[in-house]
């Protein structure tokens, strides 16, 4: 059995549409900056449910034999680290959680795509679940009420938001937003209770893992629970 590495781990988890390539960047920069081990855990985002999705984490970080997983999650891929922890916290090994773009009060893009059949089926079931259904704060179905909701009370580790508000995307135009906005996600559908802290900067949604500043950021939560000041 492999022993636990010395360097913290860092895991990436992507977002829609994505497979972990686009943070290239950024993780070679936590790698070289900041000292740490990088892993990526690629999921079918349009294909799997979030159950499969979840159990296929808990093996992959299970196999990282790390004492100390710092995660980085990319839009859709918070909800997934959220939905995780919620069930696994204290198996998981100890460390902090960064959100980049996550809209974890639900994605009004989504819905206009989750509006009618084919958007579903574009957009697939992880999304369908977490951004249409599992957030509701109201009249949720059993199954998602039995869940512990991540957006209620204390969160199971120190959690920092990052979010953009550069309005380069697609997502845009099929949300119609008249707030700011990173191009997919508003700063509005970001904004996560029990949050230790937040940083809102000149960003686009894929932007934000190409930025330095970002990864800076992030790097400084990491070691210390907050972000630099004047970030």
């Amino acid at each position: 059995m492999r022993a636990p590495s010395a360097r913290p781990t860092l895991l990436f988890i992507h977002g829609l549409w994505m497979t972990g390539a686009e943070a290239f960047a950024f993780r070679r920069r936590m790698e070289r900056d900041h000292g740490f081990d990088t892993t990526v855990f690629a999921y079918r985002t349009t294909q799997e449910p979030l159950d499969a999705v979840i159990d296929k984490l808990r093996e992959h970080i299970d196999r990282q034999r790390s004492a100390t997983l710092h995660i980085a999650a990319h839009s859709l891929g918070g909800l997934v680290a959220l939905n995780f922890l919620a069930r696994h916290h204290a198996t998981t090994p100890p460390g902090r959680l960064v959100l980049l773009g996550s809209p974890v009060n639900g994605s009004a893009a989504a819905r206009r795509l989750g509006g009618f059949a084919l958007g579903r089926r574009l957009i697939g079931p992880v999304a369908t679940e977490v951004l249409l259904a599992a957030w509701r704060r109201d009249g949720r179905d059993t199954d998602a009420a039995s869940r512990e909701d991540p957006s209620q009370g204390d969160l199971p580790r120190d959690t920092g938001v990052v979010a953009g508000t550069r309005p380069v995307g697609l997502g845009r135009w099929v949300a119609g937003f008249e707030e700011p906005n990173d191009g997919t996600v508003a700063v509005a559908e970001t904004e996560l209770d029990g949050a230790r802290d937040r940083l809102v900067l000149p960003v686009s949604h894929l932007g934000m893992l190409m930025s330095l500043r970002v990864a800076a950021a992030c790097g400084h939560f990491f070691r210390e629970g907050r972000f630099p000041l004047g970030a």
